[in-house]
């Protein structure tokens, strides 16, 4: 079973995020702010991170250079979930060190189609 690590201010999103994956066979880990993010990463080693980019105090963009330049973590795939808005933001995602992003408002729809993607791209076989 894939780990997904999910961080999330907004608790609405979390739960809803949480309710679509573990439907689909994922086992989600969820948090609400970089920082215990940086920490649930550490320890669980999640197979993909799920990160807001804009969270109160640390932001998504620092939490995932911190995450990208940990020697332990910095393989772990981070997908930044955003209102990407233009071709600047979506360089800005890319420039701190996600692999892609996903749009907010998340398409329930989809959502673990995409996460299946990701996670192939990482080179996991997603469960």
């Amino acid at each position: 079973m894939s780990r997904i690590l999910v961080v999330e201010d907004n608790e609405g999103n979390l739960e809803l995020i949480r309710v679509v994956l573990e439907m689909a066979g994922y086992e989600v880990i969820g948090t609400s702010s970089a920082d215990v993010g940086l920490l649930a990463a550490r320890k669980a080693h999640p197979d993909l991170i799920l990160m807001d980019m804009h969270l109160p105090g640390m932001d998504g963009y620092e939490a995932t250079r911190i995450i990208k330049g940990d020697k332990e973590l910095k393989h772990i795939p981070v997908i930044a979930v955003t209102a990407v808005t233009d071709r600047t933001d979506e360089e800005r995602v890319r420039a701190c060190g996600c692999e892609g992003f996903i749009a907010k408002p998340v398409d329930t729809r989809s959502l673990a189609a995409q996460i299946a993607e990701f996670l192939k791209l990482g080179g996991v076989e997603p469960s």
